[in-house]
């Protein structure tokens, strides 16, 4: 199966505005690689993110999005927990403290997005 294989997996996250999923996953240090604003509209409905070799579609949901009901969480991973966790705070958002759970000893902490996706931080 050489040269055939999968070589890269993109989630792809339903959600209710575009715009502030954007906003909150800049803060995390994701840019926008691409958007598309469907035609007769003044917003994206979907767009592709990019942090490093982390990689995240936005698509705007048809319906309202329970967030009860998300089956998913994002680990992302980064080299300074302590440091982005406090980055994090400062910038806005409400990480949850810092865990040293026993598969993890370098430390992981906990987000919730605007449309109650779960986002764990962890360190490398």
């Amino acid at each position: 199966m050489a040269g055939t294989g999968i070589r890269s997996l993109v989630p792809l996250a339903y959600v209710a505005d575009v715009e502030g999923s954007i906003a909150f996953y800049e803060k995390l240090g994701f840019l926008v690689a691409n958007r598309v604003i469907a035609p007769g509209e003044e917003v994206p409905n979907w767009a592709w993110l990019r942090a490093g070799r982390a990689e995240l579609m936005l698509a705007r949901a048809s319906a309202p999005v329970v967030a009860e009901q998300q089956a998913v969480l994002f680990y992302t991973y980064c080299e300074d927990v302590e440091a982005t966790h406090a980055a994090l705070a400062e910038a806005g958002l409400a990480p949850e403290p810092v865990a040293r759970p026993f598969y993890n000893p370098g430390g992981e902490f906990r987000l919730v997005d605007p449309d109650g996706y779960v986002v764990y931080v962890a360190q490398i």
